[in-house]
């Protein structure tokens, strides 16, 4: 195999697939990326059996080929080089050159055989849908999706597609994401599939704000194909809570909040939370929302800031960060806030203006704590 290709874009190339290569795998050449050459492109493949992502670009190729090679060392290597070009030559032996310029280093690889062949797409549904709406959809979602283990459904996000719409939904049994979006699919398109949120955060940072991408669904596994890029990933095995039974339909009291005046004050009065047991008590009375944050080896922090609310007094606490996540994850100048009473799930939405312009909204529910002693 021999190719040149641009340094910058061979960098650009790397730190695309590098964040799927598995730091601690028990196999080896999982710690590889493969390089392939052929027809003029340039194409690199790394995977950690559960996560795939194969990118590619047009290259000078000079002879077809192709090898794996030590992903973070090669990363590491082409970083910091200042060559404008650079050349790889491989040899029967997996031992490939690498020339920038005067300079010359040589890396061993393993034989291309030996490494795992990512899965055929020709037998799976797909459906086509914009970058921008699932890259919007995804960001508001995943940021809820639980990071513990032992929630294991929970550890993705679920996204289902039924009559050509796509719902997404992340939760860890705290507060929850909700958001749907319409897609060009055909009406036999429907399933549930719980999307790992290492494979989702690959997604994000491949996905751009223009052009199309089309999904691939299989039975264990879901494919995104870009440009030039394509992005697998094994699905999570288990059935994911209905999380329908847990979104308050008709919450007795709507308050419409400023979400950045809100978010600025939630950071303000967090400060006096304790570690390991956040909690901020909201008091609505009104014209005026009242939050509350104090602890004995702290001190107390006390704001304020106007509201459309006229009921009877009402105290409830939330997590103050979970409140901020949601806060700075939908994009609407306010959210309502639908509450029942304290001890039910608050419903939080984004303005009717940004639903009905979009025709979609997001929904986010959070879970109340329990109000501490006065």
């Amino acid at each position: 195999m021999k190719f040149v290709i641009s340094t910058q874009e061979f960098n650009y190339l790397i730190s695309r697939v590098l964040n799927v290569v598995s730091s601690k795998s028990t196999i080896p050449i999982l710690s590889n990326i493969l390089i392939e050459a052929k027809k003029g492109q340039l194409y690199l493949t790394a995977t950690d059996l559960t996560v795939g992502v194969r990118c590619f670009t047009e290259a000078k190729i000079i002879e077809e080929g192709a090898t794996t090679l030590p992903a973070r060392r090669l990363g590491q290597l082409i970083r910091e080089l200042t060559a404008v070009n650079i050349e790889f030559v491989t040899n029967d032996n997996d031992m490939t050159e690498i020339i920038a310029d005067s300079s010359r280093f040589k890396l061993y690889g393993m034989n291309k055989n030996e490494y795992p062949q990512l899965p055929d797409l020709q037998e799976a549904h797909k459906f086509k849908i914009n970058q921008s709406d699932l890259k919007e959809a995804l960001y508001m979602t995943s940021f809820a999706v639980s990071r513990e283990d032992n929630r294991y459904v929970l550890t993705g996000v679920n996204l289902s597609i039924k009559n050509g719409w796509a719902t997404l939904v992340g939760t860890d049994g705290k507060r929850l994401a909700k958001t749907t979006l319409k897609v060009q699919a055909e009406p036999q398109v429907e399933g549930n599939y719980i999307v790992p949120l290492k494979a989702v955060e690959e997604i994000q940072k491949n996905l751009k704000d223009e052009g199309e991408a089309i999904v691939f669904l299989m039975k264990d596994k879901i494919a995104l194909q870009l440009e030039e890029a394509i992005i697998i990933t094994k699905l999570l095995t288990g059935e994911y809570p209905d999380v329908d039974r847990v979104i308050p339909q008709n919450p007795e009291l709507k308050i419409t909040l400023h979400r950045e005046e809100l978010s600025q004050l939630l950071k303000q009065v967090s400060l006096f939370t304790q570690e390991g047991s956040h909690s901020v008590k909201f008091t609505f009375t009104p014209g005026e929302l009242k939050l509350v944050a104090n602890t004995s080896d702290i001190g107390e922090g006390v704001v304020k800031m106007p509201v459309n609310y006229q009921g009877n007094k009402l105290d409830i606490a939330f997590n103050p960060n979970y409140f901020m996540d949601i806060l700075r994850h939908s994009k609407s100048e306010t959210v309502d806030l639908g509450l029942s009473d304290p001890f039910n799930p608050g419903i939080i939405t984004e303005s009717a203006e940004k639903k009905q312009k979009e025709d979609r909204g997001a929904i986010f529910v959070l879970m109340p704590m329990r109000l501490g002693e006065e």
